[in-house]
């Protein structure tokens, strides 16, 4: 089947080229992922002006990741139904509309209204905007797709830091920035061309499901505790990591904290992009080793004081954390059959998405006990003993769980044995080799990336686009 890269027949009057649509719809992810993580910075702030706990600060987070969440479960898919332009600029309208919140934020309370409609927004955008991407530029857009979050993130961090630092009206300005920039992208993206046709069953989109595939369980349960570890370091970083810098070394400049949490971000950005035709069995342990030392050397930096060997850990902590990401992802994906790719990747997503919250509040609720620096270890070394059971069995484990199915099964394991993985050749394009159809260049539910998954409603051809993004391991028919 020929690649149908181009709008569908609904797109007749927008006056943007494709070209155009997918530049401004790769800055408006962007833009969504950086007003994530504009408050991180400012949480410093927000503790001496409202008197803000660190529990506060976690539950603060975690109704933004929750939300975030619960967009991608009910109305992630519904541009299919409805159209992509009315989808984006109504996300867009939501995030104008938690900017405000934020700036004229005077209680705990408004800024938890705030992060709610933020996370429903960027929920809501994220599998939107990446299925525009995928609609005008297919070649690329698994590659734009799976960097714009991390990018946005450590943008937003560390423009937020500098902007809380050095420029005036520190809880206002970052948010008129980011209000300034979603307005103009609304406006450029109200001439878009509708990549999308209307259909029926947009109430119906809206009920989830989520479920992990017999022949993925015994794999998905044994990368579980390493997926956890990886989104509950990050989620510690976006919440608490700047009050933990500031509490061990006394380094009250906001910049700072925001420069510590954007190098993780960044370097998993880095590393999904250089190591993405690396076999998913050699990721794994070099990420699990990785984010283990890493998350070591910030504790002894922690301990000593000293922001450069917290920063240091943190860089290898981020090379963990990105290669951890993508190859959890891309052991656990091609396990499932093509139909039941998108309920395992809602399964994936809610594993992570909650791991990425609650931690993080339990830590906040135990600092004012045991103090910041101390509850940082804790954390730490929960994290490090997650990521020590799969390190010996993930890929034999799983490798062996095939062949006991096939041994089992007997003549029907061809029928429902996950399907087998062949390497794919560097000069090989992955995209290409999926086959994808009209069907799945115009479909939300086929879009990924780091902060928006494929839906709960995906096609066959949508669930088999979330494997653009596992270059080394396409399913042989």
């Amino acid at each position: 089947m020929s690649i149908n890269a181009t709008p569908s027949s609904s797109s007749q009057g927008g006056s943007l080229s494709c070209n155009v649509t997918t530049v401004v719809a790769v800055l408006a992810a962007m833009t969504f992922s950086a007003s994530g993580a504009a408050p991180t910075p400012l949480y410093q702030e927000y503790q001496s002006h409202f008197g803000l706990t660190p529990f506060v600060i976690t539950v603060i987070f975690a109704t933004y990741v929750l939300c975030l969440l619960l967009a991608l479960l009910t109305v992630g898919s519904l541009s299919d139904f409805l159209g992509r332009r009315p989808a984006i600029l109504s996300a867009l309208a939501m995030n104008v509309a938690a900017m405000i919140i934020f700036m004229t934020a005077g209680s705990a309370a408004a800024l938890i209204a705030a992060r709610a409609v933020q996370g429903f927004a960027t929920g809501f955008a994220a599998t939107t905007l990446g299925a525009t991407i995928l609609d005008t530029d297919l070649d690329r857009a698994p590659m734009l797709n799976s960097v714009t979050a991390f990018a946005g993130l450590s943008a937003g961090t560390l423009g937020a830091g500098i902007l809380v630092t050095f420029a005036p009206a520190p809880e206002q300005l970052i948010f008129i920035v980011l209000l300034a920039l979603s307005v103009i992208e609304a406006a450029i993206l109200w001439f878009m061309p509708e990549t999308s046709a209307l259909k029926p069953g947009a109430l119906a989109s809206l009920l989830p499901r989520v479920r992990v595939p017999l022949e993925a369980r015994a794999t998905f349960m044994s990368i579980t505790p390493v997926n956890v570890a990886a989104w509950a370091l990050g989620g510690f970083y976006f919440s608490l990591m700047p009050a933990v810098v500031r509490a061990a070394t006394g380094a009250t400049l906001p910049i700072v904290g925001g420069i510590v949490v954007a190098t993780l971000t960044l370097t998993g950005a880095v590393i999904v992009v250089a190591l993405r035709n690396v076999a998913a069995d050699r990721m794994l342990p070099m990420g699990i080793a990785s984010l283990s030392l890493g998350v070591m050397i910030t504790l002894a930096g922690v301990q000593w004081q000293l922001v450069g060997v917290m920063m240091f850990g943190t860089v290898v902590s981020g090379a963990g954390f990105g290669s951890v990401f993508s190859a959890t992802l891309r052991t656990v994906m091609p396990l499932a059959r093509p139909d039941e790719r998108a309920s395992l990747l809602s399964a994936y997503f809610v594993e992570g998405y909650l791991s990425f919250s609650l931690p993080a509040v339990l830590a906040g609720f135990l600092a004012p006990m045991v103090g910041l620096t101390r509850a940082a270890d804790f954390y730490g070394i929960g994290v490090i003993l997650l990521e020590v059971p799969p390190s010996s069995r993930t890929p034999n484990r799983k490798k062996r769980n095939v062949e006991a199915t096939h041994l089992a099964m007997g003549p029907l394991a061809n029928h429902h044995a996950p399907p087998r993985l062949r390497k794919v050749s560097p000069t090989r394009q992955p995209a290409p080799s999926l086959h994808l159809g009209a069907a799945c260049s115009t479909s939300s539910r086929g879009a990924i990336g780091v902060s928006g998954a494929p839906t709960v409603h995906d096609d066959v051809d949508c669930a088999r686009a979330a494997l653009a993004l596992v270059p080394d391991a396409v399913p042989d028919e």
